[in-house]
C-alpha cells in the first residue's frame, strides 16, 4: 500500500487520490516488459516449474488499473506495487503473494475493489489485498485512530496468513526508497512510524536484511546530520577497513583450517544504525563500537560452531560481556548463532558471527524460509514457533477496544528487547525487556497470576515488580486462597497480555466498585494533569467524552475506567482536545492561521507568543490565549485562574499547539509525597531517567511525622510523556501522592 497516492489526476471511475507530478517521467511499454521479464526470472530462481500466467494477467490488469496515475517522483504509479512483487519475489514468497503484492493498490487508488479482484483472480488473493487494505479515507475517525485502526487491521489478518505482512513490509520497504520525493513533514512521519513499526516487525519475524534497510532509511530521513556523519566516517575507512578485515579472515581461515574446520569467512555488511544505537546506548565514540569490524564465519554443522569459537577465543582474547550463544538459547523469532568480539590484529576490537548455512539462511530472510525451503529442512514446527507470538495477540485484542491502546501494546509486548527466562522445569519463556514476575506468572497460565502471592528467581524471594533477567529460573508462589489481583499490579505490569487479564478479573468484580473507583481514578487524573476536577467540568462535558468512548450512561463509563479498559490520562487528554474545539474565534477574524513558537494562534498575523509562567502549559494541555498590549500573546491553560477570572474576555483568543511543538521540550513542575525512607530520591530519579526525561532542579522536605516532599522541575515534551512518568513515578515504593504544580 503506498503511502503517498500517485501523481496523475485518477481516471473518471478512480476514487484514488493520485495527484499530478511536476516532472512526469515516463517508463516505455519496453521498460515495463523488461520489469516483467525481471519478475518472472525472479521467481523461477524458487518456483522453476510454476505456471506464471496467473502472475501475467495480475501485472497485466495492475498496469492497466494505475495507468493514468502517478507518484509524487513522477514515476508511473504501477512502478510501486511491481517493485513491492519484486521485494516478496527475492525473498522466495510463492506466486500466490506476488500476484497480491501487485494488486495490493488496487482498492484505495483505482476504482476497482475487493470484489472485482475476487472474481477476476480468487478468494485466496482477495483476502490478501483485502488485509493489506487501509481503511477509507471517508472514514469519521481522526488521522491518528485510522491509523491505528490499518495497524490493527494488518495484524489480525496477519494471523491468519503471514503473508499479508510481508506485503506490507514490501510495500513499505519500496516506499521507503523513494521518501525523497515527498514533503519534509511527511518523510519525517512516514520514517518515525517506519522505525516505530515496521523494522523491528522485520526484525521479530527475523527478516534481518529488510529490518536494516527500514532502519537505514528511516534514520536518514530521522537524523539526517547523524546519518551523513556515520555515512561519511565509514566511507572515509572503508578501504582500511576492508582491508582490516580480510586480514583478519586470512588469519582466521588458516587456524580453522589447522582445526580441521571447514568455513566460509566473509565480511560482515555494516548498517549505519545500529551503529548510532549502539553509540548512544554505551555513550561510545565511533572508534569504541565493536562491530564496525566484524566477521561472519559459516560453518556446515552445529558442532563446528562451538569448536570454531574455541579457536577463535585461543587465537584472540575475547572482550568480556560481549558473548551471546543465541543456539543454545535462540531469539523469539529463532534466530540462531553464536556472537563473540575479541581484541584481534593490530589490538582492534573484532565481532565474530558464527553460524551453519542453514542458520545464516533462516537469519536473512526469517518466517520467509518457508516459502522458500518448504521442500527441504523447514518443518511445520519450527513455522508455528516463529508465529506463536501472532496468535498470543489475539488471546488479548479482542478486549482491547481503543485501535490506539492496541498499537502501543504491540509495541511494548512484541517490539521491544527481549530476555529469556526459565520455569523450574527448563522451559524456556520470552518477555520484553523490563519484564516482572507477574508477566511470567500470566504468561505460564491466567490463573497463576491471578493466585499469585510472591515469586521466587533463582531460588530467592524477590519483589513482584523486580525485573528480570536473561537466564533467571522463575518460580511462581501461588495460594488456592488469594483473592485475585491488585489494582496497583497494574503499574508493575509491563505486558499488555498480563494487563488484559488483570482488567478482565476487575471487570467481573462489582460494578459499584469499579464505579467508584472510575470516578476517583479519573477525578485525581483530572486534578493531577489539567488542575480541574469532576465538578468543575460538569456532566454535560462528561456525557459528551462518554459517548465519545461509545457508552451511553457515565455510571458505564466510570466503570470502564474502574476495571482499566479506559486509562484515565487518555481521558484527560481526550477532554484537553475537545475542549479546544469549543472555543470560538472573534467573529473579525481572518481565515489564515500563523504558526510562531509551537503554538498556532488563530485569527491574526504574526505574533510573538510566550508561555504563561502562572500555569506552565505543555503540548497535550487544553490552553487559550491571551492579547498581552505590547507584548503579543501569552498562552495559559483554560483552567488558570488568570484567565478564568479576565473580565476582559474579548483579549482571550483561540490557539492550539502544532504538531512540531511536541518536539521542544517544556519544564514542569511535579510534587511528589511519600512515606520518608532511605534511598527515595534515588528511586524517584531513577524511573525518571529511565522514561528518557532530563530533571532539572530537584528537593526533598522531610516532616516530623516521618513524610517527605520532593518537588522536581522536569524536562517534557507533552503531557502524555509526562502522565506517563507520574504514573511510574506513583509505583514507587512508599509513595502515595504525585501531582503536577502551579509554578
Amino acid at each position: 500500500m503506498s503511502i503517498e497516492p500517485a501523481g496523475a489526476p485518477p481516471a473518471p471511475a478512480s476514487r484514488g487520490e493520485a495527484r499530478r507530478a511536476r516532472s512526469p517521467v515516463t517508463v516505455t511499454p519496453r521498460a515495463l516488459d523488461v520489469l516483467e521479464a525481471r519478475l518472472e526470472a525472479e521467481i523461477r530462481v524458487h518456483y522453476p516449474q510454476a505456471d506464471l500466467s496467473d502472475v501475467r494477467r495480475a501485472y497485466e490488469f495492475a498496469v492497466e488499473a494505475h495507468v493514468e496515475q502517478r507518484r509524487a517522483s513522477g514515476e508511473p504509479y504501477v512502478t510501486h506495487p511491481i517493485a513491492a512483487a519484486q521485494i516478496l519475489a527475492e525473498l522466495g514468497l510463492d506466486p500466490v503473494a506476488i500476484q497480491a503484492a501487485l494488486l495490493h493498490d488496487l482498492p484505495e487508488d483505482t476504482g476497482f475493489g475487493i470484489a472485482d479482484v475476487e472474481e477476476r483472480f480468487g478468494v485466496e488473493i482477495a483476502h490478501l489485498v483485502d488485509g493489506v487494505t487501509k481503511l477509507s479515507r471517508f472514514s469519521t475517525l481522526s488521522h491518528e485512530e485510522q491509523q491505528a485502526e490499518n495497524i490493527r487491521k494488518m495484524f489480525l489478518a496477519m494471523a491468519e496468513d503471514i503473508r499479508v505482512v510481508l506485503i506490507k513490509l514490501a510495500d513499505r520497504l519500496h516506499n521507503m526508497r523513494t521518501l525523497g520525493a515527498l514533503p519534509l513533514e511527511k518523510q519525517v512521519r512516514i520514517a518515525r512510524q517506519t522505525m516505530e513499526i515496521y523494522a523491528p516487525l522485520a526484525e521479530r519475524l527475523g527478516i534481518w536484511q529488510m529490518k536494516w534497510e527500514l532502519e537505514d532509511l528511516a534514520f536518514k530521513a530521522l537524523e539526517p546530520e547523524g546519518f551523513r556523519s556515520l555515512a561519511s566516517q565509514l566511507d572515509t575507512r572503508r578501504r582500511a577497513r576492508e582491508a582490516y578485515v580480510q586480514r583478519a579472515i586470512a588469519t582466521l581461515a588458516a587456524e580453522l583450517a589447522k582445526a580441521g574446520i571447514a568455513a566460509e569467512l566473509s565480511g560482515r555488511p555494516k548498517h549505519i544504525f545500529s551503529i548510532w544505537k549502539k553509540m548512544q546506548r554505551k555513550s561510545a565514540e565511533f572508534g569504541e563500537i565493536y562491530d564496525v569490524y566484524a566477521i561472519r564465519v559459516l560453518v556446515e554443522e552445529l558442532k563446528d560452531c562451538y569448536a570454531a569459537l574455541g579457536v577463535v577465543h585461543s587465537l584472540w582474547r575475547p572482550i568480556p560481556g560481549q558473548f551471546d550463544d543465541y543456539i543454545a538459547m535462540p531469539k523469539g523469532n529463532l534466530y540462531q548463532s553464536l556472537h563473540t568480539a575479541v581484541v584481534a590484529v593490530d589490538g582492534k576490537p573484532l565481532e565474530i558471527q558464527i553460524r551453519t548455512a542453514a542458520m545464516h539462511r533462516v537469519a536473512e530472510i526469517g518466517i520467509a524460509a518457508h516459502w522458500r525451503y518448504k521442500e527441504g529442512s523447514k518443518s511445520d514446527r519450527e513455522y508455528d514457533a516463529k508465529l506463536a507470538w501472532v496468535r498470543q495477540l489475539l488471546d488479548w485484542q479482542r478486549e482491547v477496544s481503543d485501535a490506539r491502546e492496541f498499537v502501543e501494546g504491540i509495541k511494548l509486548d512484541i517490539f521491544q528487547d527481549q530476555v529469556f527466562v526459565f520455569t523450574p522445569r527448563g522451559e524456556v519463556k520470552d518477555l520484553p525487556a523490563g519484564a516482572t514476575p507477574l508477566d511470567f506468572a500470566y504468561r505460564i497460565h491466567t490463573d497463576v497470576g491471578h493466585r499469585c502471592i510472591g515469586a521466587k528467581v533463582n531460588n530467592r524471594l524477590v519483589p513482584l515488580d523486580y525485573r528480570l533477567k536473561s537466564g533467571d529460573i522463575v518460580e511462581i508462589v501461588t495460594t488456592k486462597g488469594a483473592h485475585g489481583p491488585s489494582r496497583d499490579w497494574l503499574n508493575i505490569v509491563r505486558t499488555s497480555h498480563a494487563r488484559e487479564k488483570i482488567r478482565q478479573w476487575f471487570k467481573r468484580q462489582q460494578r459499584d466498585e469499579n464505579i467508584q473507583h472510575g470516578r476517583e481514578a479519573l477525578d485525581r487524573e483530572l486534578r493531577r494533569l489539567a488542575r480541574t476536577s469532576l465538578h468543575a467540568l460538569g456532566s454535560e462535558a462528561l456525557a459528551e467524552i462518554a459517548r465519545a468512548y461509545n457508552h451511553d450512561g457515565l455510571d458505564d463509563f466510570y466503570a470502564a475506567v474502574g476495571y482499566g479498559a479506559i486509562a484515565a490520562q487518555t481521558v484527560v487528554m481526550r477532554l484537553g482536545i475537545a475542549d479546544d474545539r469549543e472555543v470560538a474565534l472573534p467573529s473579525t477574524a481572518p481565515p489564515a492561521p500563523a504558526r510562531t513558537g509551537g503554538v498556532r494562534v488563530k485569527g491574526v498575523g504574526d505574533l510573538l507568543t510566550r508561555f504563561g509562567r502562572c500555569c506552565s502549559p505543555i503540548p497535550g494541555d487544553p490552553i487559550v490565549g491571551f492579547v498581552t498590549r505590547g507584548k503579543g500573546v501569552t498562552v495559559h491553560l483554560r483552567t488558570c485562574s488568570t484567565v478564568v477570572n479576565e473580565r476582559d474576555v474579548e483579549r482571550l483568543i483561540d490557539v492550539e499547539w502544532e504538531t512540531q511543538a511536541q518536539q521542544q521540550t517544556y519544564p514542569i513542575a511535579i510534587r511528589v509525597e511519600a512515606y520518608d525512607r532511605t534511598g527515595l530520591l534515588s528511586d524517584i530519579t531513577n524511573v525518571v531517567a529511565e522514561n528518557k526525561i532530563n530533571i532539572l532542579a530537584a528537593n526533598v522536605a522531610v516532616h516530623p511525622d516521618h513524610t517527605a516532599t520532593v518537588n522536581a522541575t522536569l524536562q517534557v515534551a507533552s503531557v502524555a510523556q509526562l502522565a506517563r512518568v507520574l504514573a511510574r513515578i506513583e509505583g514507587v515504593r512508599d509513595v502515595y501522592s504525585v501531582q503536577r504544580e502551579t509554578s
